[in-house]
């Protein structure tokens, strides 16, 4: 019993802690910009900004590269893919029309092929993934 709760714990952790990373990363770079600008045509943007989201990219990119790096590829794509869904599904479910679930589902996709594909080139880059990689 004691064997399997650190061994839990390695498996785990490092996807837990990219979650919760992943979460407030959102919210540092978009959880404080909640209005959307109105243009003087009466368009209306946002309620983000570009940069608030490149700035989040990268911000996210070193731990899921980091992860990856370390043998834990799964608990990078799957925290991260879980701590973004969370933080968009908390951000927008205030939505009336509903709507927000469909843009919750992309940002999902979109973590997760993203995420994967960032962890398995990092994996295979470093030599620390795939079944040959295990088999050493």
């Amino acid at each position: 019993m004691e064997q399997r709760i650190p061994n839990l714990a390695r498996r785990l952790g490092p996807g837990l802690c990219l979650a919760v990373l992943s979460a407030a990363l959102w919210a540092a770079w978009l959880g404080w910009d909640q209005r959307r600008d109105v243009h003087p045509d009466g368009s209306t943007t946002g309620p983000y900004e570009a940069w608030q989201v490149i700035g989040l990219v990268p911000t996210l990119l070193v731990p899921v590269c980091w992860a990856a790096s370390r043998r834990h590829a799964t608990g990078a794509v799957v925290g991260t893919t879980a701590g973004l869904t969370a933080a968009a599904y908390y951000d927008w479910s205030d939505d009336s029309s509903g709507l927000f679930v469909i843009g919750v589902a992309l940002v999902m996709l979109g973590t997760l092929g993203a995420t994967a594909a960032v962890s398995a080139v990092t994996a295979a880059v470093t030599g620390r993934g795939g079944p040959a990689a295990m088999a050493r």
